[in-house]
Order: structure tokens, then C-alpha cells, then sequence
């Protein structure tokens, strides 16, 4: 009975070991042909990550104007809504399908936001903004670089 209760405990252990890998670091991923990797959503996720990507662009949008007018306000009130505070509330079905790279990418497009927001009022330097801008979105062009969305089942 001992034997069989070990077995059972190390049997379970491992299972749980496999679903935390596949929910924390793996993600539901897929090569792509085209050489990145593709993440398998359904199409409300799809179009849920899809979304705030263009929520992302349309800030930079508005803050590439913004500090083209020297306004810093204007910089840190589009910055901060797409920053760590837009990461609450996110589902855990969708989390358990993004790989841990990606995730670690998205958190930190979001601090890097939240950073733009903090310079930009602390200093209200529209070259160093700038420059910060620069690196946020060598962050966002990296990731899409590597990374592209897929409906499960679809093979798009």
C-alpha cells in the first residue's frame, strides 16, 4: 500500500510539474513558417491581444505628437492607461497560452510605458522622452519580430 501511495504521489507530482510548465513557460506555441513562433489562440482571444497592441500604437501615435508640441502632460496622460495598470485583470486562459518570453515582453512594454509617464513628468525633457520612446518600441518591433497570433484549428 506505501508503494503503491508513493507511486500515486510521484505520478501526481509530475503531472502537476508537466501543467505547470505548459501554463507558466511553454504556452500553447507553434513554429510558424515564416520562422517566428506562432501563439494558438481562439479568435476572441486573438482579437482581445490584437486589440491592445493597436490601443499601444495609438498612444505612441498620440505621444509622438505630443512631444513634437513639447507637451509632457499630454506624453504622461497617454502613457500611463497602457501601463502595468492595463495588465489587471487579464484571464488566466489567456495567460496560460502566451509563453513565458512573451509574457516577460508584454510586462515589460507595459513598465516601459509607465516609465515614458514618469519621465516625462519628472523631467519634462522632450529629447530624453524621445530617446525612451526609441526603446519602447525597439521592444514592441522585437516582439513582433519574433512572435505572431494564430487562431487554434485554423492553421492562420
Amino acid at each position: 500500500m506505501k508503494k503503491l501511495s508513493l507511486l500515486l504521489n510521484v505520478v501526481l507530482l509530475c503531472v502537476i510539474a508537466y501543467g505547470g510548465y505548459k501554463f507558466i513557460i511553454e504556452g500553447s506555441v507553434e513554429q510558424a513558417d515564416d520562422g517566428r513562433t506562432a501563439i494558438m489562440l481562439n479568435s476572441g482571444e486573438r482579437d482581445l491581444v490584437l486589440g491592445e497592441m493597436r490601443t499601444f500604437l495609438e498612444a505612441v501615435q498620440g505621444i509622438v505628437t505630443a512631444i513634437a508640441e513639447d507637451d509632457m502632460a499630454t506624453v504622461a496622460e497617454l502613457a500611463t492607461p497602457v501601463g502595468m495598470v492595463a495588465t489587471e485583470g487579464e484571464a488566466a486562459s489567456l495567460m496560460g497560452k502566451l509563453p513565458i518570453e512573451f509574457k516577460l515582453h508584454g510586462m515589460a512594454t507595459h513598465g516601459l510605458f509607465d516609465d515614458l509617464a514618469q519621465q516625462a513628468t519628472e523631467t519634462g525633457d522632450s529629447q530624453l522622452v524621445t530617446v525612451s520612446l526609441g526603446v519602447l518600441m525597439e521592444n514592441c518591433t522585437s516582439c513582433h519580430a519574433g512572435y505572431r497570433f494564430d487562431v487554434a484549428g485554423t492553421g492562420k
